[in-house]
């Protein structure tokens, strides 16, 4: 019988198997992620305290009122779904790809209507879309 103490050997830990399934892994989620872009549509968020108004060469103004209306341009759609006002922006910009879409949009109106207006503008191929507002020294003196 051998009754002497034997070496006892260090466990090792072998970190290269570990490092290439992590690079693997790594590799895999690069090739699979989407990376979202976030161009569709293009949106300009206005500041109510400008002094001057941007003029856009090519613009249609679209008008929300609280109830659920819509005018494009002065003149009233017959319909309050979203494919009724894409029809009456494309026929008001005639295919013009650079047309602004200016929304406004009463205080009251429902966020859906205005939303409705931005997925008009999408189906119709408007991407510029920014929002009219009021300065708050004119919306003061009413």
């Amino acid at each position: 019988m051998n009754f002497r103490p034997r070496k006892k050997e260090e466990p090792e830990i072998n970190l290269i198997p570990f490092i290439d399934v992590l690079l693997v892994v790594l590799i895999f989620l690069m090739l699979t992620t989407t990376y979202s872009k976030f161009t569709e549509m293009q949106l300009k968020l206005p500041v109510s305290d400008t002094d001057a108004q941007r003029d856009y060469p090519r613009e249609v103004i679209v008008a929300v009122s609280s109830d659920g209306r819509y005018m494009v341009n002065k003149q009233q759609v017959s319909g309050r779904t979203a494919e009724a006002l894409a029809v009456a922006l494309l026929e008001i910009s005639k295919g013009g790809k650079d047309t602004v879409v200016i929304i406004s949009a009463d205080a009251t109106a429902t966020h859906q209507s205005v939303i409705t207006v931005m997925e008009a503008a999408r189906r119709s191929g408007l991407s510029q879309i920014t929002f009219a507002t009021q300065s708050s020294a004119t919306a003061g003196a009413k």
